[in-house]
């Protein structure tokens, strides 16, 4: 059976990186039957552009949806409710899906039933160079409660995982029909961690969650333009990221190993969210930054941590239909 395949980008004031993206959807060894990108009303330079690429020969049909909202979990959720294809592909307007991206997906989807979700390696081109490396341990959650991504690092074959990365992620429409991106996550624009908590809902709804190495994009990192910028991050938008963290975290484990990825995060954490220890080894940087990005990060993590005990509904990482 064949199946007919949307691919979903996301955009804003980017529109020499969407240029980059359409191009590469362009030279696919198998034409997507459509390509939606999703935009912001207020975005004049993504409007001109598309402008241009509206005009331009595809093998596909390129459709304009405007977000309606602001944030990429809106922009996300409309692309959802607008494709019409069997396969959902989501890629970052900073991506470049290589030739046989969608081949594989759909080769893929066709041939596993039960495959609700499958993504792929995103080579991480930063600063003139590709940052390249092998890791076999990719979307796990390991027993104390760190979470391990390694997406961009990945090698070896094919393997079901926990979560994927919203650079590179596919979904049948079967198993997301009744599910969309987590409106309470929070973040003025890029509500991190919205992917982790997406692909986490497909694997808890029953479905395999798969990632293939081969199944591969370009990566491109951009300029955010919110608080969550990849070079000034602000605390407040680090406050929301460990606040979307943690109540994922909560809903993916069972109530022991979530006490016991609560202390872990607490006593030790990681560098991006540091717990007592990484906060102390951060201390030779700057004390006074180390203490404000701690004081941030347990901020958010407690407010989920109140949020999941108060809340008499089931929180699935997305919200169900």
């Amino acid at each position: 059976m064949t199946m007919k395949v949307s691919v979903v980008v996301p955009t804003y004031r980017r529109p020499a990186d969407l240029k980059r993206c359409l191009a590469a959807l362009r030279v696919q060894t198998r034409c997507p039957d459509e390509v939606l990108v999703i935009a912001r009303p207020e975005d004049d330079a993504t409007a001109r552009r598309l402008a241009i690429e509206l005009k331009s020969a595809n093998g596909f049909v390129l459709r304009v949806i405007d977000t309606g909202a602001g944030g990429q979990v809106a922009a996300l959720n409309r692309g959802l409710e607008s494709a019409a294809g069997d396969i959902i592909a989501i890629t970052d307007d900073d991506a470049a899906p290589r030739p046989d991206w969608i081949e594989r997906i759909a080769h893929a989807f066709e041939a596993n039933d039960r495959l609700g979700a499958i993504g792929g390696r995103d080579w991480v081109h930063e600063k003139g160079r590709v940052l390249d490396g092998s890791r076999h341990e990719i979307g796990v959650i390991r027993k104390s409660g760190r979470v391990v991504g390694n997406h961009h690092l990945g090698v070896g074959p094919a393997r079901a995982v926990r979560m994927l990365k919203g650079a590179n992620m596919s979904y049948r429409r079967a198993a997301i029909a009744s599910l969309r991106f987590d409106t309470r996550l929070r973040g003025a624009g890029a509500q991190v961690h919205n992917d982790m908590a997406f692909s986490m809902s497909v694997r808890r709804a029953g479905w395999t969650v798969i990632y293939d190495p081969l199944i591969a994009v370009d990566h491109f990192p951009a300029e955010r333009f919110d608080d969550d910028r990849r070079d000034a991050q602000t605390l407040g938008a680090l406050t929301d990221a460990a606040y979307n963290f943690h109540l994922i975290l909560s809903e993916e484990l069972e109530s022991f190993d979530r006490e016991i990825a609560w202390l872990w995060h607490a006593l030790i954490g990681t560098r991006v969210y540091p717990g007592v220890l990484h906060a102390l080894l951060a201390m030779r940087g700057g004390v006074a930054h180390a203490w404000e990005r701690w004081r941030a990060v347990r901020r958010g993590a407690w407010q989920a941590r109140r949020a999941n005990e108060t809340s008499t509904q089931t929180l699935p990482a997305a919200r169900t239909l």
